[in-house]
């Protein structure tokens, strides 16, 4: 299937990736000097469109060309704000009813802030999902990548199996709302839930949520008696103890001495040493509008 992703920045990248990655084959529209990841992220730009193929087109005066694309595609992938696509003439409208369409919002269609500007960071404070971690910025980015990215793949899949022929709107503020769980044992501190600093100021995370592993956890370090308090009102005096138990010893050594128990405990890694969760590469970024002239004589004949 060929998708045709003219969206800028994270989420539309993300998306196409994933389709990339599931067998699709990739044309990424660019503006004249490229994506403005390839000058502010150039490293995250390059894994998320490794295996892509690259077009230069100046919109709107490059609608015609353009639209010739869109009439090949099964997918087509937008950022625009709501109605860019249309003035630029890629619009719904511009592209064969056969295909999937799919526009990556902020904030959706028609409802009071369809035109304001934004990105993840917004998005994830307009949707309540910085509530109790703000001014902390968080680690990942879940609007884009998970609101917007993973949930307009989503949508696309489903249309795909449906026949095709759909136009999808995909919001990330509406779809970053349901991240956020109601249940605050996963962010208020629980002791059993929690990072913990080991002597050589390293840290491991402990989610031993369920009894029987936080029961274990407490055994491994000697003190059994801990198990009872796991869920009791007063936390912070048991995480304290669990506290000054993990920084006796350094992360390497919890570490083999958690090995092979059943206890939901893990380091917190840096990113070279994850690397072995690294996913297979697939190719490198295309230049940018390195097919251009491909596609352009394609069309042409």
């Amino acid at each position: 299937m060929l998708v045709v992703d003219l969206s800028r920045y994270v989420p539309g990248a993300f998306a196409s990736r994933e389709l990339l990655r599931l067998g699709a084959r990739v044309v990424r529209v660019e503006q004249p000097g490229g994506d403005p990841m390839r000058a502010t992220a150039q490293a995250w730009h390059d894994e998320l469109n490794a295996g892509k193929e690259s077009v230069v087109a100046d919109l709107p005066g490059d609608a015609p060309f353009v639209r010739a694309l869109l009439s090949r595609a099964d997918v087509v992938l937008e950022s625009f704000r709501p109605g860019v696509a249309d003035r630029l003439g890629v619009g719904p409208d511009d592209a064969p009813e056969r295909c999937v369409y799919c526009s990556i919002t902020g904030f959706g269609l028609g409802g009071p802030h369809d035109q304001r500007a934004g990105h993840d960071l917004n998005y994830l404070g307009w949707a309540g999902v910085l509530e109790r971690t703000a001014p902390a910025l968080p680690p990942v980015q879940s609007a884009d990548l998970a609101a917007g990215g993973l949930g307009a793949v989503t949508e696309i899949l489903a249309a795909l199996l449906a026949g095709g022929g759909a136009r999808i709107v995909v919001s990330m503020t509406h779809r970053s709302y349901p991240l956020a769980s109601g249940a605050r044992v996963l962010t208020d501190g629980y002791a059993c839930y929690a990072v913990y600093t080991c002597a050589d100021g390293r840290m491991l995370t402990v989610g031993a949520l369920e009894p029987k592993f936080f029961a274990r956890l407490c055994e491994v370090l000697g003190e059994p008696e801990l198990a009872a308090r796991q869920y009791d009102d007063d936390q912070e005096s048991l995480k304290e103890t669990l506290a000054a138990a993990f920084a006796t010893r350094d992360l390497a050594d919890w570490l083999a001495v958690f090995e092979g128990e059943d206890v939901c405990v893990g380091p917190v890694a840096t990113r070279a040493e994850a690397a072995e969760f690294e996913p297979a590469p697939l190719g490198p970024a295309p230049a940018l509008g390195a097919h251009t002239e491909l596609w352009r004589r394609e069309l042409a004949g």
